[in-house]
C-alpha cells in the first residue's frame, strides 16, 4: 500500500493533514512529522489529521501523533486526530491515546470542533 500524505486548508482557517497508508518507523513518518511540525511552524493553529486512510500504526506512529501534538499545544494551537478504525482504533484504545490527544471520529465532527473555540490557550 502507498503512503500519501495531503495538506488542505478548509473554512475557519483549519489544516486538514490527510495520512493513508501505514504510519509506521521510517522514511513515510519522517515525512509526515517534518510535514505536520513546518505547517505548525509556518502558523497554523487548528489543525485536524484525518488517519481514515490508515492500515495500520506502530509505536513510533502513535509517538509522532503525541509530538506533534505536544507540539501544537505549545504553538497555542489545537490539533485534533480524526477518523481512527479498525488495527489503529484498536491500537489507541490498548495506549489510551485519546486521554492523550484529542480524538474524533471523523474530519467534519473534528472541525465543527476547533471552528467552535478559538485556539486553545495555554
Amino acid at each position: 500500500m502507498t503512503n500519501t500524505l495531503n495538506i488542505r486548508v478548509v473554512e475557519h482557517a483549519i489544516t486538514v493533514v490527510e495520512i493513508s497508508g501505514r504510519l509506521t518507523l521510517g522514511n513515510a513518518l519522517t515525512y509526515a512529522e517534518t510535514s505536520v511540525k513546518r505547517l505548525i511552524g509556518e502558523g497554523s493553529r487548528k489543525m485536524v489529521i484525518d488517519i481514515a486512510g490508515l492500515s495500520s500504526i506502530d509505536s513510533a506512529g502513535v509517538g509522532m501523533l503525541i509530538s506533534c501534538g505536544g507540539e501544537m499545544e505549545q504553538a497555542g494551537g489545537a490539533l485534533r486526530v480524526a477518523g481512527p478504525h479498525g488495527p489503529v482504533a484498536k491500537t489507541f484504545e490498548i495506549v489510551h491515546m485519546s486521554r492523550i490527544v484529542a480524538l474524533d471520529a471523523d474530519v467534519e465532527t473534528a472541525c465543527r470542533i476547533l471552528s467552535g473555540s478559538s485556539s486553545a490557550q495555554a
